[in-house]
């Protein structure tokens, strides 16, 4: 539950986040592409620190960087919460307003990406290699339940009709983070593993106890082994790696304009600060079937990694069509859930599979390398997705469309069978 509350704080807090920032830019009166590059520099450190901070976590303990990522995200956000507030009330310039806030949420980039790595790692050291898929589908629906929570909330917590009320969502999510780091600081257990990592990689920092004491259902974990360092190109981890970059390209695509669409087809332009609304029910829509996916889905099909990358990259291409020819909110919704959901089966089994590709001593180098394929898909895609849907639908949604086809042909002859991955090693 404490793994749980914090991925959904964070989840809750940026799609908040993502439901008025359209609204917000409208408001600055800046073009929509400059509102999705002002996350590159965030998604950027991503990709650069999360496996930095994996490797860390094998050091320093998971619970340490899991509070290290939480104190990045409360930083940023209550960072990017004052900027944005001057930026609204005419006291910042609209150029220096985005510079700074694009400054701000570098923090969450940079800080913020220790957390995830460190929750996957510490979930991977408790569970059998059968269990694997489902417990970090459990993890991974945190993120589905906060992108149910903040887009719902958000609308609510504008707290004004004026552009300055749109700040709301960052104050009050970035006090929901202080909470989160207060419990978990109390009450989460320390790092020992029930299945054992070797050396100190699940140890409390500067444990005096070793890991390497307890068994392993793992054949291939040697009795005081050191991890090696893994990069994309492992060979074990690439189909895995190149499939979810491909595909988290795609996701981050149809984030990225889905918040622009809504506006544009619903004629909200002229009165940003109504835009919140319309745009959480769309998002709220989406989370709620990824939640579908992550918590009745998968578990009651028992799918694994490759079952469920391959068939969820299949439902994303159908739904982002209806998304892209939609005209009204209902149309709109159906579309966005249906790619959701498919986006919703695609994650877990993506991650999945990569911690099922190597052993239980390297899996905080494989969860640092998810976290940073996970943040390379959002460094430009949704710049440049939305760039291309201000020039033509069919641009921006097509190339969406043919990434995920791309995704589909290139895992059905890659990924390992989900019989072999899920195999127990003894």
């Amino acid at each position: 539950m404490l793994l749980f509350a914090v991925m959904l704080v964070t989840a809750a807090g940026n799609t908040a986040m993502q439901s008025v920032m359209p609204s917000i830019g409208t408001a600055l009166q800046v073009d929509d592409v400059w509102i999705s590059l002002a996350y590159t520099w965030s998604a950027l450190l991503w990709v650069i620190c999360a496996p930095i901070w994996a490797r860390r976590s094998d050091r320093r303990g998971r619970k340490a960087m899991m509070a290290l990522g939480l104190i990045g995200f409360i930083t940023s956000f209550s960072l990017c919460g004052i900027v944005l507030w001057f930026g609204l009330g005419g006291a910042l310039t609209a150029l220096w307003t985005l510079l700074l806030f694009a400054l701000f949420r570098a923090l969450y980039g940079g800080f913020g990406s220790a957390a995830p790595p460190a929750v996957q790692a510490y979930v991977a050291s408790r569970t059998s290699r059968a269990e694997r898929t489902q417990s970090l589908s459990l993890i991974a629906s945190s993120f589905g339940l906060g992108t149910v929570i903040g887009p719902a909330l958000a609308p609510i917590l504008v707290f004004s009709s004026s552009p300055q009320g749109l700040v709301g969502p960052f104050v009050v999510f970035a006090g929901a983070g202080v909470l989160a780091l207060v419990v978990l600081r109390l009450r989460l257990p320390n790092d020992e593993p029930q299945f054992a990592a070797r050396g100190l990689t699940y140890d409390a920092p500067y444990g005096s106890g070793s890991s390497s004491s307890h068994g392993t259902d793992d054949d291939d974990d040697e009795d005081g082994e050191q991890p090696k360092r893994l990069g994309w190109w492992e060979p074990r981890l690439r189909p895995w790696v190149i499939a979810g970059l491909l595909g988290g390209h795609a996701h981050a695509m149809v984030l990225g304009i889905a918040g622009f669409l809504v506006l544009d087809r619903l004629g909200l332009r002229e009165t940003p600060a109504e835009g919140a609304g319309p745009v959480g029910i769309v998002l709220m829509c989406g989370a709620i079937a990824t939640l579908l996916a992550q918590w009745g889905v998968i578990p009651r099909l028992q799918l694994g990694p490759r079952a469920a990358t391959l068939s969820g990259v299949a439902i994303a291409a159908f739904g982002i069509v209806i998304f892209g020819v939609a005209r009204d909110l209902h149309a709109i919704a159906l579309g966005y859930a249906i790619a959701s959901l498919g986006f919703g089966l695609f994650r877990p089994g993506f991650n999945a599979g990569a911690s099922l590709a190597v052993r239980r001593n390297e899996q905080g180098e494989a969860s640092g390398v998810v976290a940073s394929a996970t943040g390379a898909a959002f460094v430009a895609a949704p710049a440049i997705g939305v760039w291309l849907y201000g020039h033509s639908d069919w641009l921006g949604f097509g190339l969406i469309v043919s990434l995920c086809a791309v995704v589909f042909v290139y895992g059905w002859r890659t990924l390992q069978a989900d019989e072999d991955a899920t195999r127990e090693r003894r």
